[in-house]
Parts: structure tokens; sequence; C-alpha cells
């Protein structure tokens, strides 16, 4: 029998297996002769002989000295600590993921993050972007949950794994060198979460560590931190917690020499702050990269520059040649789609040339003529005539021939690498060197804007944005909480959005046919900046109970669409009639950075309001959103190696004059936002009970809450554990039938009060049971039905009669004692009844009972309704409370203020 239990207590683990007979059943014991050895000896009743057999098992850990370094588990494993903050990141090589290009382990406290590096062995098809693919995954597991689905695995990505995929791509790739095609894979993958120790920071960092130790040419070492305000000091890498309270929230990558990559969102933020919280993640990275750097070159792979394979160099001089003064002409066209077809149409002629016909250079063709000999026969030697061009060479004369020069021929594909590197370079030249861009603006002009809100009569609230070719159709959807969105996340708390933006990016908005499918990383990227740039503006919760849907379809595209969209969603905000806090513009921003190229003085040139070709072509997009006081999102990336701080400085003090000036026309809005709820728009309804009689609205299983749903007609009622209750009704006449029933249901009722026209729901021998309020009955006793003695209650009253009674007792099960006799003429109580032994009998059942008086307020002695429509403060036709004690109902737990429903926006 084998042994299944392994004891360890030293370097080596012993196994002793004795051969045990087949009628004796063996068992183990254990034995430890000395302090380095644990031995797990299988016993049998019999004298122990035969054969044995011994299984050791090295254990790293405790091996020392010689035997170490002789059999080690891992020869290449490479630990390294590095100060990040105020902690350290613990960073692992060289024993998971060995047959990786490049691996590591990075660890952040309890987080740990394993990034793999991968290339294909043969190189695809040369092309104009560098094959990278970026995949991340959090692991349920890493958090000690499982998936919630069917499979019990993690399905596809989820929207915020997209997010960090793009954080970990858009640094890495303008670090790659050009002409190296092998495609290249990092996978990413959290296998532990603290809940304290975010992991997105980390996997930049990680992949950054991978792609420098594995063969991968790049030129510099990437790192990422994320950057936080808490109070009046920037904390580099904070957790989770400190997050809570951070005025900011900012993730930087970049390399020793420069910022390649930022993303961020805050709460209305200086410039001048932000580029502080920059200059010190820009510090934090640099130190990462210098540890990593060292740890290249003990463990890091040599590089496969050998691979590399570019296209000729005189092949840019060849394109120049023949596309040069056209290309000078076509990117003068100042509409998108035009210059498109006529840059296309030269791509297609500078292509027949120099892959079919074949090129020869203007400088081969006026080379002098080659001499080749020609063999003549000289008949008369007397009579030697030497004629110009021609040499005596006795019998033999060599004549001048011109030579054809050879074409020459190219792949296509160098072809439309260089081609489109000629036309970026062209288009660059013109902006420097001319001082014009395609559409003929400066570098600080903004593009003509238009807007107009209004344009869908059914939705909640829409607007049309254009900025010159970039167009954005924002719709804003108002619903409950049934409407918003709900996340899964690693730590398993419960997240729901009651905001989020959705960015779409159909292929029509380019004048293109495409594939329509689920959002791409890019639309989901988009969407996200757009979403986190209008959050800030937004009233709180308890100001506006709704839930808010935003849509952005981009209708037309030439640069900057993301920001179009935060500019368009803010104007749709304001016509559904969210009071927002101020209104924002978002612009996109673009860089020149070689000027000195094309005859500038070396200054970085900046451009506002970039388009697409622009964005193509330049080194920088730079995206910021905000108003006159500051910022509320941004992102940007480069093309190049990596921009200083100073450049940075620049651009956001340009960005921020743009904004000014697109935040100006946004104001000429045409027609303007209504600021309105739309007449479609659901009505909500805010209430305050008490918790402990949130159970009274559910009723067993929901049973409660479902009967009344189904009685009034409302949309949704939602219950809150703090006592809140929203009710989400079509029209105000539901939702005024819901809100009577759920006070009856909550009421806090007082010693005194008095109900008037109650009915009779049962009687007893010892009393009847009183229907106060729908919902809530009391017990009138016997003794209290009547002035005068009465034997049975059902020899005068009986189901369904009506009656007048007072609250006498509350007992400590909160049951209710009633009390008829109390308001007879002869008790000397105010409003009795006349009849001092008849009840009113019942002659219409299916009329609503009326109170003397409107429900009071715990507290408050007034009921305010809190209603999400379109008039402002209290409505006209609320009772009031009556002034007369003695005849007060039993009031609502708690009131609720109106909401004011027109936007009021600044």
């Amino acid at each position: 029998m084998l042994a299944t239990t392994c004891f360890h207590g030293g370097p080596y683990t012993h196994f002793t297996h004795p051969t045990a007979t087949r009628h004796h059943k063996p068992y183990f014991r254990l034995t430890k002769p000395h302090s380095t050895h644990s031995i797990c000896t299988f016993l049998s009743p019999r004298r122990l002989t035969g054969n044995r057999f011994t299984i050791r098992a090295l254990n790293r850990d405790d091996v020392t000295g010689s035997e170490k370094e002789a059999k080690p588990f891992f020869p290449n494993l490479h630990t390294v600590k590095i100060p990040v903050g105020d902690r350290f990141i613990t960073v692992e090589t060289g024993q998971i993921g060995r047959q990786a290009s490049g691996s590591v382990v990075v660890r952040d406290g309890e987080t740990i993050v394993y990034t793999t590096v991968c290339m294909s062995d043969v190189p695809s098809e040369p092309s104009d972007f560098f094959p990278m693919s970026v995949h991340y995954q959090e692991r349920f597991s890493a958090a000690g949950r499982t998936s919630g689905g069917f499979f019990k695995r993690e399905g596809r990505t989820k929207d915020h794994e997209v997010l960090i995929c793009r954080l970990i791509d858009r640094p890495l790739r303008p670090t790659m060198l050009k002409g190296f095609y092998h495609e290249t894979q990092i996978l990413s993958w959290v296998l532990s979460y603290d809940g304290l120790h975010s992991p997105d920071s980390l996997a930049v960092t990680a992949a950054g560590i991978a792609v420098a130790l594995s063969e991968v040419p790049n030129t510099n070492t990437v790192a990422g931190v994320r950057i936080g305000l808490i109070g009046d000091k920037f904390v580099v890498n904070p957790t989770t917690m400190e997050m809570e309270d951070s005025k900011l929230d900012l993730l930087l990558a970049g390399s020793e020499t420069g910022i390649l990559m930022i993303e961020g969102y805050c709460d209305f933020l200086p410039e001048e702050k932000l580029l502080e919280a920059i200059e010190v993640g820009q510090d934090a990275v640099r130190a990462i990269c210098k540890e990593v750097d060292n740890l290249v070159k003990i463990c890091g792979k040599p590089k496969m520059l050998d691979s590399i394979k570019l296209p000729p160099p005189e092949l840019y001089k060849h394109v120049e040649e023949i596309a040069g003064d056209e290309l000078v002409d076509v990117l003068q066209i100042k509409n998108k789609v035009p210059r498109r077809k006529a840059i296309s149409l030269l791509e297609e002629k500078v292509l027949s040339i120099l892959t079919e016909e074949g090129y020869v250079s203007k400088s081969e063709s006026c080379v002098g003529a080659e001499i080749t000999p020609d063999m003549l026969e000289d008949e008369d030697e007397e009579e030697e005539v030497v004629v110009d061009g021609e040499y005596d060479e006795g019998d033999v004369q060599i004549k001048p021939v011109f030579k054809k020069p050879t074409p020459t021929f190219y792949s296509e594909v160098d072809v439309k690498l260089v081609f489109k590197s000629v036309s970026s370079k062209y288009l660059r030249n013109r902006i420097v060197k001319g001082g014009k861009r395609s559409d003929g603006r400066t570098s600080e002009e903004i593009r003509v804007i238009d807007a107009e809100c209004g344009l869908l009569p059914r939705a909640h609230g829409s607007a049309l944005f254009t900025r010159g070719e970039t167009q954005a159709l924002a719709v804003v959807t108002l619903g409950d909480k049934q409407m918003a969105q709900r996340i899964d996340n690693l730590v398993g708390v419960e997240d729901v959005k009651r905001f989020y933006l959705q960015y779409s990016f159909p292929p029509s908005c380019v004048g293109e046919a495409g594939r329509i499918g689920a959002p791409s990383r890019r639309e989901i990227g988009h969407g996200t900046l757009a979403e986190r740039a209008l959050e800030p503006i937004l009233p709180s919760e308890d100001d506006f109970p709704y839930t808010i849907r935003v849509e952005s379809t981009i209708t037309e595209s030439n640069g900057s669409s993301s920001m179009a969209s935060v500019c368009g969603g803010c104007l749709a905000l304001q016509d559904a009639g969210v009071p927002l806090k101020s209104s924002i513009a978002g612009i996109a921003m673009g860089m020149v950075l070689d000027t000195e190229e094309f005859g500038g003085d070396g200054t970085p040139l900046i451009l506002s309001d970039i388009t697409g070709s622009e964005d193509a072509s330049g080194d920088m997009d730079f995206k910021v959103a905000g108003n006159d006081d500051g910022v509320t999102a941004f992102q940007m990336d480069i093309k190049v190696g990596g921009i200083t701080l100073s450049t940075m400085k620049q651009a956001l003090l340009q960005a921020k004059e743009g904004r000014k000036r697109i935040l100006a026309e946004m104001l000429k809005c045409s027609p303007p936002p209504s600021k309105k709820l739309s007449k479609y728009a659901p009505l909500i309804l805010v209430m305050k009970v008490k918790p402990e009689k949130v159970n009274l609205i559910i009723g067993s299983g929901g049973k409660k809450v479902k009967s009344i749903i189904e009685e009034t007609g409302v949309e949704s009622i939602d219950t809150q554990d703090n006592g809140t209750v929203k009710i989400t009704a079509r029209d105000l006449a539901s939702l005024e039938k819901t809100k009577v029933i759920i006070s009856n249901l909550t009421m806090v009722p007082v010693v005194g009060d008095v109900y008037r026209n109650c009915k009779i729901t049962s009687v007893v021998p010892y009393g009847v049971f009183v229907e106060i309020v729908p919902g809530r009955e009391g017990l009138c006793h016997v003794s209290e039905l009547s002035s005068d003695w009465l034997s049975k209650p059902d020899d005068a009253f009986k189901v369904g009669d009506i009656v007048d009674v007072k609250l006498i007792e509350i007992n400590e099960k909160g049951q209710l004692r009633l009390s008829r006799k109390a308001l007879l003429p002869d008790q000397g109580t105010a409003g009795g009844s006349k009849d001092s032994g008849t009840p009113q009998k019942s002659t219409d059942k299916s009329k609503p009972r009326q109170s003397t008086n409107t429900p009071k307020s715990d507290g408050d002695k007034t009921s305010e309704s809190t209603f999400t429509k379109r008039y402002v403060g209290s409505r006209k036709n609320e009772p009031k409370t009556s002034s007369n004690k003695s005849d007060a109902v039993a009031s609502g737990d708690g009131g609720s203020a109106l909401i004011n429903g027109e936007a009021q926006v600044g």
C-alpha cells in the first residue's frame, strides 16, 4: 500500500513502506528520531521483513550550504523589494511561468498579480501598428469567492477588466521598436486580493517588468502608480480605504525619461494641483524603473533586435518624389471625407508605380551614358577621322551607348507603411512651418460648434452636439432603483451605479461599413471617461432620487468624440431636468514634439481640439474635461518615448482656455435645455418611516407590497433598511393612493387620537375589532361599546357597521385598545355621536372613509410629500393639519420633502 500523508519535519521527508500481508491490516506510526528528519512508518503485526522503499522530497527553505548550491529548485529565481510610497512591493521572477519569454509575480501587501509575456515564433505580416494584445483577469478565488454563474468559472471580460487592459496597453505601446512584427501577448491575472491594495496599478507595473525581462525589443522600462490626495497630502499607491477620502484618483505610467500615460478623475481640481500630483507620480515611477533596470541586467533575456525589419531607407525618398507635390495640395482639403478619398487615390497611384510598373529615381535617369564597347571593322586604315565623342583605339572604335536604367520594385506592405509615414511628415510640416492645419485653423482655434436640445419628444432628455465634423447624439433616461446598473466585483459586495453613460461608435459615423456587435474596448474606455467627467456635477440621491442613464451615439467622427459626449451629455442632462451643480465641457489636445525638423524653434507645439488626422499623425492625445474652476476627468496617450512636466503644463493651461470657449458656445444652444422633467418621466415619492415598520410594508414573502402595487397601479415600491421608501409611478393619482396606504400601515398611534367612520371587521364575544385605518385594527371591548350595559356585542353591532372610536391604550405588544363609549355625549366628550346606542349603518361600503385630519409626521406636525415633478414648492391642494388635538388621527411615521423638479444650473 502507498502512503498518502506527508509529514514535514526537516529538509527531507521519509516515507517508509514495509511489505504488508493480505490478512493483516497495516497501520502507520510517526517517529521522529532527530530534529531534521520525520519518518512515517507503516507497521504490520507480524515481523517486518522484505523490501523497503523511501521517498525523499527536498524542502527548499531549509536546505543550506553546498547542498542548496548543488541541487537548487529554481536556479534563476530572483526576488527584489522595491520601495513605493510608505511600503515595499515585491518582484519575483524565475519560479512561475519559466517557459514564457518573460514572467513576473508582483506583490503589494496580500495582493498578488502574475503577468507573462509571450511571442509567436513566426513574424506576422508587417503593418502600421505593433501586434500586441493584453488580457487581464481578476480571479474570484483571489478573494476567496467563486463565480455566481452556473459553470462556476470566470466568464467574459468585465468592463472594469477591459479598462485595466487599456491601462496596461497604452504606456507599453510607445516603447516598442518599429519593425518588430512577432505577435506579442501579455496575460495578467490577479491571484490574491486583500481588499486594501488595488491590483490595477500593480498590473501596469508587472506588465512593464515582464516586458523588460523578455526578448521583446523595447526602449524603456515602464511602471505605473496611483496617486491620491488625502487632505492636502499626495499619497503614492493609497489603499482602498484611503481612496474613500481622496479628492483625486490619478493613475500614471511612465519611464525614467518621461510620462507615457495618465488617466484620472477629480472633483474640480485646479490645474496647478494636478501638475503637483503628476510630479509626485513621476518621481515614484522613476524610482521603480531604476530598480527594475538593475534586475534586468541580472536576469533579463537578450532582445530580438535581429528580427526588426524596416522598409528600405531609399523608399522614403522615392515616395516623396512621386507624391510630394500632390500631398501638399491634398492635405489642404478641409473636409474629412473628400480629403480621405484624395489621399486614398494618391496612395493607389504610388502603389501602382512602386509595385507594378517599377520606379526609376530622377537622379538615376539624369546620369550620363555608360560607355559600351562597340566592335567595328576599320576598312580604310589610311583615313583616320576621329569624331567627337569617339576614341581612337586602333582597329577598334568604342562608341558611347546610353543604357536604360533598371526600374526598382518594392513590396506593397513597405510602400503603404512609407506612404503613411510621409503623409504624416507633410501634415506636421504644414502645421509647424505653415502655421495652418488641414482645416485652416491656427494651433489654438476651436472648430465651429452647434448645439440643439429637445430633438426626441418621447425621451426624457436629448441633445445633439456638433463640433466641426464630430457629432454626438446624447439621450437621458430617468428611472427608479430597478434601472440601476449592478456590478459584480472582486470583493463580492453588491455595487450599484445610479448613474452610467454608455458610448457607441457605429462604423457609419466615419462613412464606412463594418461589423456591429458587443462594445469594443475603445467604446468602453471612452464611455467611462465621459461618465466619470460628468459624475461630479450630479445632485445627490437625496436631492434627486432617480437612476440616470446617458446614451451617447456618435453620428459623425473626426476627432475627440469622447469629449463631444461630455458636452452633449451635459446638455441632455439639463434638458431632462436634472439639477446639475454646473456645466462642464471637454476638449482634446494634440502635440507636435520635434518641431526643429520642420523649421520650428524646437518648442513642442500644442494643438487645441484636434481632428482625427492630427491624432494619428501627432505625438499626443490629451483629453481634459471640466469647467472654469477645475478639472473633473483627464486622459493622455502619447506616441513618443515620453513628455516632460513643462510640456504637460502648457497643454493643461491651453486646454483650460479651450474649455472656456466651448462652455460659452454651449450657452448659445438653440433650442435651449428645458431644465424641467419631461411629462413622460416617472414620478418618484420619497417617504420616511421607522425602520422597524418596513416589514409591515413588505409583508410575508413580499405579499403586502405586491398587493399594494396591484391595487394602486404604481410601477415599483423600493424599501430600504433605514426606513426610506421610494414609490415610482406614472401618474399622480396612483402615487397619492399608495402614499395613503403606506402612511396608514406605518403610522404611529397616539393615545387620545380619534378615528371617525371606522368599519367593524369582526365581532367576538368580548368585543368588536375596528379597522381604524387600512391595515390597522384595534379591539373595542364590550364594556367600551356603549354607555349602557351590553350583554353581547352582536346584540347591537355586526360586521360592516361604521363607528367612531378613540384610542385609549397601547399595550406592550403594540395592540390597540379602543373605546366608543368615550365619544358618547353622556361622557362629556366633544365630537361624540348623537346616537347613544345604535351604530351608524354602512350605506356605501365602497366609498372611502374620510378622516377629520390628515396624517402628521412623527416629530413634525405636517406630512410633506416628496414628488419629483415639474413644479416647484409644495402642492397647492395639500390639506393642512387640524389644530383640534382631540380629533387628531394617527400620523405617518415620517414625512418627506418635496423635490424641486426644476433644474438649477450654475
